[in-house]
């Protein structure tokens, strides 16, 4: 048929489907909205779920997955929200809950307090029922009438597809048998939260069944201060300033690209104090926390750059760098949400002159290390979008940009990375671990070691000289 009703036989409506397809009427614009709005719903409370669990989550690989799938899920938030406020629908209504029994699922793991538990409900649970109601939304509409909805729908699931394949790969390695026999009741709680919604498109008859919280029936409480696994022996460590060293034009560059890669890897700490900015200031407009949200999987993106580096040069990182998390503790522990978000900004206006982000990649041009140039070219212009950022979100609420810098230098100086009292603690004895990092690379490159370079000063006074800028890097 379709071929007769075309000419010359050509693809018909634009290629979209078969006039066989489109016959059929689908979904009707109010259907549309009201299951439109139910996905905007869920990867909302994704979002804020992935953001509430990255700080306090110590194993860097789930840190890294949640800030991307955090990223993900606010940009397909922004989407939906653009399309419910193409269809008629002013005032939009985004923010209210389309259903009691939604609410509950992601309460329920928002609150989860195992990361058994919590992997289970979002890459078992949630987003596989998001990805079903996805495609039974394509299913049931009219292809060519809801045509920019299909395409959001099938741009979504291509990266809900990618995010239950990652869920699945750290369920495999984390969640044993025991486990999940222990946590099958609360799993069947957030089936009959489902079932009780219809579905999370709600095109199902809801279950008459009482929900009864578990988990969620005390409110969720964002755990500030930033945890590490393992690998990270020594998280107070403070005894290697990568600045000082970076910023030195008697080194040579080669080396300095050792001290960029663990400035980037060092990044970790700068997701850990957005997450908390984002996820304890509420009321501000949707793209605040989207704009904040892409700055923070950027910064993760650093950190995982910083990784790739060391890899590269066979450097063993866990062994031999210690990074350390003293900058997302002091923020996260001694600022208001505002304050930090000063802090970071008054940080970034730093990386911008010619000697902020400019220098980092000449070193990395001049070191003859084609990753470390990529690395750090990329990592400049993502500083560059990162004062638009915050410019847009932070800036705005000041008379004038001058008092928004004279406001995050003044935070900034309120806090205290306190050297002394984490090595008198017994926390950390701010190992030089600078020379055997150098000595690794120096094998690698098959070269002997610069005597100048592997004894450089990274002591107490030099660190205390440039304490600022010992973390923070953004």
């Amino acid at each position: 048929m379709q071929n007769e009703a075309s000419y010359r036989g050509l693809p018909a409506l634009a290629g979209l489907c078969s006039f066989d397809e489109v016959f059929r009427p689908g979904l009707s614009v109010e259907q549309c909205v009201r299951r439109l709005k139910r996905y905007h719903y869920a990867f909302k409370r994704l979002h804020e779920i992935f953001i509430a669990r990255i700080t306090a989550e110590p194993v860097y690989e789930l840190k890294m997955g949640f800030s991307l799938h955090a990223y993900i899920c606010s940009e397909h938030t922004t989407a939906l929200r653009s399309r419910v406020g193409e269809m008629r629908e002013p005032p939009l209504g985004l923010e209210d809950s389309p259903d009691d029994h939604l609410g509950i699922l992601f309460d329920e793991i928002l609150a989860a307090p195992t990361i058994e538990e919590l992997i289970l409900g979002l890459y078992e649970v949630a987003l596989p029922a998001i990805e079903a109601a996805l495609e039974m939304h394509l299913e049931d509409t009219n292809p060519l009438a809801d045509q920019p909805t299909v395409r959001l729908c099938k741009f979504a699931l291509l990266e809900l597809d990618e995010m239950c394949t990652y869920g699945a790969q750290v369920i495999a390695r984390l969640v044993d048998r025991e486990t999940r026999a222990r946590v099958q009741p609360w799993l069947d709680l957030l089936d009959d939260c489902l079932s009780a919604a219809g579905g999370l498109e709600g095109s199902l008859s809801p279950a008459v069944k009482a929900i009864i919280r578990q988990h969620s029936d005390k409110p969720f409480i964002f755990d500030g201060r930033p945890k590490r696994d393992q690998r990270f022996s020594d998280p107070y460590n403070m005894g290697v300033n990568a600045e000082v060293f970076l910023y030195d034009e008697q080194m040579p560059p080669e080396p300095k690209i050792l001290m960029m890669f663990y400035k980037r890897l060092r990044e970790i700490d700068v997701p850990e104090m957005m997450a908390s900015i984002i996820a304890q200031t509420p009321g501000k407009p949707w793209n605040y926390y989207r704009d904040l949200t892409r700055q923070l999987w950027d910064e993760a993106r650093h950190a995982m750059m910083g990784e790739v580096g060391f890899r590269s040069l066979g450097i063993d990182w866990p062994k031999l760098v210690m990074v350390n998390f003293t900058w997302s503790l002091a923020l996260n522990t001694q600022l208001k949400p505002i304050e930090r978000h000063a802090v970071l900004y008054f940080i970034e206006q730093g990386l911008m002159p010619k000697t902020g982000k400019r220098h980092e990649w000449e070193v990395g041009v001049a070191s003859k290390n084609p990753l470390s140039a990529l690395f750090q070219d990329y990592d400049w212009a993502d500083e560059v979008l990162h004062a638009r950022i915050g410019r847009d979100c932070y800036v705005k609420d000041f008379s004038d940009a001058k008092k928004s810098v004279e406001y995050g230098d003044a935070c900034w100086s309120r806090v205290l990375l306190d050297w002394n009292r984490y090595r008198e603690e017994g926390l950390t004895q701010h190992l030089n671990w600078w020379p055997d990092v150098y000595r690794a690379a120096c094998r690698t490159w098959g070269i002997e070691p610069d005597a100048k370079v592997l004894a450089y000063d990274t002591s107490y006074e030099t660190v205390r000289a440039d304490l600022k800028n010992l973390s923070g890097s953004a």
